[in-house]
């Protein structure tokens, strides 16, 4: 069997081959794992089965660090190669499709009986002790722009923002205050975004609550984009506003809430300037163009 370190090629083939099985998976197909590594050795230089396999969990975790949906029988082996991210970063980029919301994988317009989600806490306030490799995660997501994709995403985006909105609408009546459930609006749909949050909500005293929905099909500690506004909000009505993180939305979607200050739980980062003309300095003023 090949020892020989893996060329962009096999790299580009098992990459290829992962995502078809994972279209079955997400689309409730069967798919036989074993057939697939078997029809790939031949492919691969010979490599082993257990060669290939361990593969298959490298791409698993090179898609948890860019913040995509993976195979579930694939545990993520850190330690991948760059090549290999690279070949991922390659394949989605020549399926946009996917990125988008393929078919197989964009989650139902609405759920079926409208429903509370599980809710958790912020990844920096659980028991759980960060991945070993966080920092090259992070690395990995800011080098493929994975907040930015997410942000651009409009089908996740809506459907992410709809699903917040029947989870704090079957909350309320769960408690017995459908009087408010009927209250509940979906804010940036009815008056356009700019207000600083996505659904007007109530807790079951009758209190607002300001809900920012920020959805992702990626693991809970995939980066996000919040604008100016957003952070104004949540700092001039800290006891409204929340944060809501939807993640594994595409399968199994789960939230957590954070309350400001929301540099408690997340690091924000500056990425963008705003250039105005009003106070421009004339270069040409002392020689220079």
């Amino acid at each position: 069997m090949s020892r020989k370190p893996w060329t962009d090629h096999e790299n580009d083939l098992i990459v290829a081959d992962y995502f078809a099985m994972l279209e079955k998976e997400v689309a409730g197909r069967d798919c036989n794992k074993t057939e697939h590594r078997r029809a790939l050795m031949p492919l691969l230089q010979n490599r082993s089965e257990s060669a290939i396999e361990f593969k298959h969990q490298n791409i698993s975790a090179a898609l948890r660090d860019l913040g995509e949906d993976r195979i579930r029988g694939y545990r993520p082996a850190r330690n991948y190669q760059e090549a290999l991210i690279d070949s991922v970063a390659r394949w989605l980029d020549g399926h946009p499709e996917w990125i988008a919301g393929h078919p197989a994988r964009r989650p139902p317009s609405r759920p079926p009986v409208p429903s509370e989600l599980p809710v958790g806490v912020s990844p920096v306030l659980s028991n759980r002790p960060p991945p070993v490799n966080l920092e090259r995660m992070i690395r990995t997501a800011a080098k493929f722009d994975v907040a930015g994709r997410d942000e651009r995403n409009r089908v996740l985006g809506e459907a992410g923002e709809r699903r917040a909105l029947e989870h704090e609408r079957a909350a309320l009546n769960r408690v017995g205050r459908s009087d408010l459930a009927r209250m509940v609006r979906w804010v940036s749909r009815e008056d356009g975004d700019g207000a600083g949050y996505d659904i007007s909500s109530f807790d079951a005293e009758g209190r607002s609550r300001l809900i920012e929905v920020k959805t992702t099909n990626g693991w809970e500690r995939t980066p996000f984009f919040i604008s100016r506004n957003e952070i104004a909000m949540s700092r001039e009505h800290p006891s409204e506003w929340r944060l809501f993180r939807l993640w594994n939305f595409s399968r199994e979607a789960k939230a957590f809430e954070i309350r400001p200050p929301l540099e408690a739980h997340v690091s924000l980062t500056c990425t963008t300037f705003r250039a105005d003309f009003t106070e421009a300095r004339d270069c040409h003023a002392d020689g220079r163009v």
